[in-house]
């Protein structure tokens, strides 16, 4: 095994995935607990079931939702704002200064 060089730009770059994929799992535990919690309040607050419908449903649909972007944005291949277009990006500005 080589030693660490925690300047090696793979490091960087590996270091900063690892934080992407920490972040979403942390958002999707939240995601879990929160609407375990309102969905539970929300039950045993209810008297009339029959309400239980689209109303239930709101929160967790719209934020899984915001959750499966994030998730897509972590775990998919960068296609449109990827590496090659960030490099470029860069070119072009730094030739735009000269």
């Amino acid at each position: 095994m080589t030693p660490i060089n925690e300047s090696d730009i793979r490091y960087k770059e590996a270091e900063k995935r690892v934080k992407k994929i920490k972040g979403f799992y942390v958002h999707l535990m939240v995601y879990c607990f929160t609407n375990l919690l309102v969905i539970a309040l929300q039950f045993f607050d209810t008297d009339d079931k029959e309400q239980w419908g689209w109303n239930m449903l709101q929160l967790p649909v719209f934020w899984g939702i915001g959750l499966a972007a994030h998730g897509l944005s972590v775990f998919l291949p960068p296609f449109v704002l990827g590496k090659r277009w960030e490099e470029k990006k860069i070119k072009e500005l730094m030739d735009k200064e000269k």
